[in-house]
């Protein structure tokens, strides 16, 4: 989960590096630092904390050179504290590295390495490479030789990006398995590596990025990418199209709130190519669905983590409306554990924003190896999961920097939408009639989020009354079950107030013990073919003197009279509702942390790409 970046070329490594390391803070970290070869030697500067206090740092003992790596630590093995900062360098500081993963061998390597005389100098389980580094390079290696040959010895899933001042005109970074992104960036003259496009794209737009067992030799004119076998691999160099200013915040007080504006152009982008309104088709080309294999498709597993999960579980109530093929939805760190049921006519769909979840690309892996055909739905463009799957639905978002995920959840469920759309007109289960319909619908959703974001200001009034809350419970049904689910996932990632969901109609079951005048309900009762199950809940919740905030739909005088307060979505197909009834949710989250002073895109203990088990 942490953040990468290197830099080898004719200018002052230490600000790209610094620089880049800013871009990648939505990852979440505990400390930083980064190393450069200056006058033939490795000057490392490190720094528990921010980003800001290794600033300090160096503004004290200041670093330059035209190679160097950084990094952004979360920390696995050994406390957040400076001695456990990356980067490390081993006894001889000939070598340095920076790692994201978890060296799965590491107390056998550690033990192995101390029996022979090398004194660790952290408690972290990446220190154990460098040493095994050295090793190699001791007897006689080259960097490249003692790269390989340390990467056969090490288990798990890694990121590495390793230099050395006895080859100081390379930079060598290696992909084994699930760690995370290597992405390489070619420049005029000079190369970059990061662990994400956002950390690079102001130098350069032309990227590639490794598979695992890859690794790259770079220098300031070039690079050569080889497997651990050493031969060379064909490696493709795209230009990314994503504009460097849309990872800034611009008028915005914080990158959540950015991105919780900008799902009106990302709702737009995601339309935009795969609809025909005139027509009424859907264009899912990445998807490469054959009528073949759609007739014979039996189920459909959609396979996730937190948010990406909430927004699977609609999904699912989307494909079996339009297509009518029984789907299941399964976290993806349960998936591969009880031996799912998957075959050839089995299609496994993952959805990732970061596109390097470990645990969903684990998912997948279990889904091949049965036979499944693997689909994806992913944010970031040339990830693990877009690349290993067979078919793919590229959300239209551009980068999400904020922790906690908005656009990227409303995204996918489009997303998921069109797919179901797509695969009951393949199949005959969806007549042309109710396909056209479903998809004029769609031209409502743009407008519809566009009015509700108007409506700012009336969330914040709600947020304000809901303070000094210390718990809550969100309740919804049907389709929008999910989404008090999602609703109570963003009251507690931001603000750290205890929430809890559940369908509503399991509140008597148990939750309705909890209901007193100290514990506000969110219930999401949109004007659905729920809505009457929704205001019985909500009148059993007032019967024992609960506070009840409500999502509902404009001029609902029913809902006005019952509820303590009501956050108000316009008219919206009921099959859309979902999209509509989470906007407001998002705010009041977001609005109540910015009350309490909270660190909106960064939170505690999160981090935005969950790279480990």
């Amino acid at each position: 989960m942490c953040g990468i970046v290197a830099y080898i070329g004719e200018q002052n490594a230490t600000p790209i590096i610094l620089n880049g390391l800013k871009k990648l803070e939505y990852r979440g970290y505990d400390s930083a630092g980064l190393a450069v070869v200056q006058n033939d030697k490795i000057k490392i500067r490190r720094k528990s904390g921010k980003i800001a206090e290794l600033e300090k740092v160096l503004l004290e003992d200041t670093v330059a050179g035209n190679i160097g790596i950084g990094h952004t630590r979360w920390a696995t093995h050994g406390e957040p504290i400076t001695k456990n900062a990356h980067p490390h360098v081993g006894m001889t500081g000939d070598v340095v590295i920076v790692h994201n993963g978890i060296v799965e061998n590491f107390l056998e390597i550690r033990e192995h390495l101390q029996e022979s005389g090398c004194k660790f100098n952290s408690d972290t389980d990446t220190e154990s490479i460098v040493h095994l580094l050295e090793h190699e390079l001791a007897s006689g290696c080259s960097l490249e030789d003692a790269v390989v040959n340390t990467l056969k010895l090490i288990r798990g899933a890694h990121g590495i990006v390793v230099l050395s001042n006895k080859e100081p005109d390379k930079i060598i970074c290696a992909r084994l398995g699930n760690a995370g992104g290597v992405v390489v960036g070619v420049g005029d003259g000079e190369m970059f590596v990061a662990s994400d496009l956002p950390a690079i794209l102001e130098h350069t737009r032309k990227v590639g990025f490794l598979e695992s067992g890859q690794y790259a030799i770079i220098q300031k004119d070039g690079f050569e990418v080889k497997n651990l076998g050493g031969e060379t691999c064909e490696f493709e160099v795209q230009t990314i199209s994503w504009d460097p200013v849309s990872a800034e915040k611009g008028e915005y007080r914080h990158f959540m709130q950015k991105e919780i504006h900008e799902q009106v152009r990302s709702l737009n982008d995601t339309l935009a190519g795969r609809v025909d309104f005139e027509k009424g088709k859907i264009r899912l080309d990445n998807m490469n669905l054959t009528p073949e294999f759609v007739k014979d498709l039996k189920r459909i597993y959609i396979t996730a983590c937190g948010t990406a999960a909430y927004a699977g579980m609609i999904g699912e109530m989307y494909i079996e409306h339009f297509a009518r093929i029984p789907v299941e939805v399964d976290v993806a760190s349960e998936f591969r554990y009880r031996n799912p049921i998957v075959d050839e006519n089995t299609a496994v769909l993952a959805i990732s924003q970061s596109g390097e979840t470990a645990d969903t690309l684990a998912a997948m892996e279990e889904a091949r190896s049965k036979g499944g055909k693997l689909w994806s739905i992913v944010n970031a463009i040339g990830t693990q999961v877009m690349r290993i799957a067979d078919g793919t639905i590229s959300m239209q978002t551009g980068p999400e920097i904020g922790v906690a995920s908005t656009k990227a959840f409303t995204a996918p469920i489009v997303d998921q939408y069109l797919l179901g759309i797509l695969l009951g007109q393949m199949n005959g289960k969806l007549s042309d009639a109710d396909a056209n319909q479903a998809i004029q619908d769609l031209r409502l959703l743009p407008d519809i989020v566009g009015r509700l974001l108007d409506r700012e200001e009336d969330v914040s009034a709600v947020a304000e009354e809901l303070r000094d809350i210390e718990n809550a419970l969100y309740l919804g049904r049907g389709i929008n079950m999910p989404i008090a689910y999602e609703g109570a996932l963003k009251l507690k990632e931001i603000t750290y107030i205890h929430a809890e969901a559940y369908p509503a109609g399991e509140m008597k079951h148990g939750p309705i013990a909890l209901i007193d005048e100290s514990m506000p309900v969110i219930a999401i009762a949109p004007r659905d073919p729920w809505y009457e199950k929704m205001i019985s809940q909500i009148e059993q919740v007032k019967a024992r003197g609960g506070i009840v905030i409500a999502v509902a739909t404009d001029g609902d005088e029913r809902i006005a009279s019952l509820a303590d307060h009501v956050l108000w979505i316009p008219e919206i197909p009921w099959l859309l509702s979902p999209i509509a009834c989470v906007i407001p949710l998002q705010l009041l989250a977001y609005h109540i942390a910015t009350i309490r002073g909270l660190d909106v895109d960064q939170p505690r203990n999160l981090a935005k790409s969950v790279t480990v088990e």
